[in-house]
């Protein structure tokens, strides 16, 4: 991609509700254990939202400390994106309710629907209308209660997710060629659709559902589209895999994390991984991990980040930026 208007990334920052649920927690009411998680997920704990705590409620926490950081109002927000698979309401979108709680707009406002690979995708749209000069000011937050939609007597599953949110501050950067977003990629493959799906929906059934997932095929195509996606983005930025500085992967499970690291030849001391405290929180995942090792100063000011994740449809993405 050439730049004519890079999109600058001025602050990240993130939120988990209060309750911790440990393995052990988990252990005691299903037939799984401490040991069994870790080994087969490389989770720990994972956070879960209190009752009547919504989606829009941990992205303006998120949100509120991203504009902070930023030196941004939310009066000058050109656009709020929330990538969510778990939205307060079937409509309005997730987006504005966090507009109206955040004491924004009006601006442009709506939600990014690609589950795991949201973040990715919200990214790559809020690139392209900074890019076009369509807006200047972006606020792209990953936010989701996935513990609503969760069958909690399914052990394949129900351990596997958390809740939580994360949100950026994208900006135009101008002519900086050496800071910013310089390659996004995104695509999916609906042959796939039954593979990592939620078995309910207002059309379909009439009811929320639960997530149901192939663990076998999710983990087969996890690895190839996530390293081809990271591959895509740092060859369309004319840079190599050695360039980058830090892989902020999607945090699904730690040997589709490990085997993709592998394939692209990135060392796991260059690889953020958060599973352990957060689980998978699917489009927060991201933001999530960034805002951890940015805060504990792992990734610092000029650093090269590649950012992917594979979510269901089956729809993937990843984002190369310069920090």
């Amino acid at each position: 991609m050439t730049n004519t208007n890079r999109s600058v990334l001025r602050s990240v920052a993130s939120f988990l509700p209060a309750r911790v649920v440990s393995n052990e927690e988990l252990s005691a009411r299903l037939d799984t254990s401490d040991s069994w998680i870790r080994e087969r997920t490389g989770i720990g704990q994972r956070y879960i939202a209190e009752e009547g705590q919504l989606t829009s409620d941990l992205a303006v926490e998120a949100a509120r400390l991203a504009l902070s950081r930023a030196g941004v109002q939310a009066g000058a927000i050109d656009l709020i994106l929330v990538a969510t698979a778990t939205p307060d309401n079937t409509f309005p979108a997730t987006a504005t309710a966090v507009m109206r709680k955040l004491g924004a707009g009006p601006c442009m406002a709506f939600d990014v629907q690609a589950v795991c690979a949201g973040f990715a995708y919200a990214l790559t749209i809020a690139d392209s209308l900074i890019r076009t000069r369509q807006v200047r000011h972006a606020l792209v937050i990953g936010a989701e209660t996935f513990s609503r939609i969760l069958d909690w007597e399914d052990r394949t599953t129900c351990v596997l997710f958390g809740d939580g949110a994360g949100a950026v501050v994208l900006t135009a950067g101008g002519h900086d060629e050496h800071k910013g977003i310089l390659a996004c990629a995104a695509s999916a493959d609906g042959r796939f659709y039954d593979d990592l799906y939620v078995d309910g929906g207002p059309s379909s059934t009439g009811t929320v559902g639960h997530l149901r997932m192939n663990g076998r095929e999710v983990f087969r195509h996890a690895v190839s589209r996530l390293a081809g996606a990271a591959l895509e983005v740092v060859e369309a930025a004319g840079l190599t895999i050695g360039d980058v500085d830090w892989l902020v992967p999607h945090q699904a499970n730690i040997r589709i994390i490990d085997a993709v690291g592998k394939r692209l030849g990135v060392p796991a001391e260059r690889t953020v991984v958060t599973l352990e405290s957060h689980g998978n929180t699917s489009a927060a995942s991201i933001p999530l991990a960034l805002d951890t090792a940015w805060s504990d100063g792992r990734i610092k000011g000029g650093d090269l980040v590649l950012m992917n994740a594979m979510g269901g449809g089956f729809s993937w993405g990843a984002v190369l930026a310069r920090i």
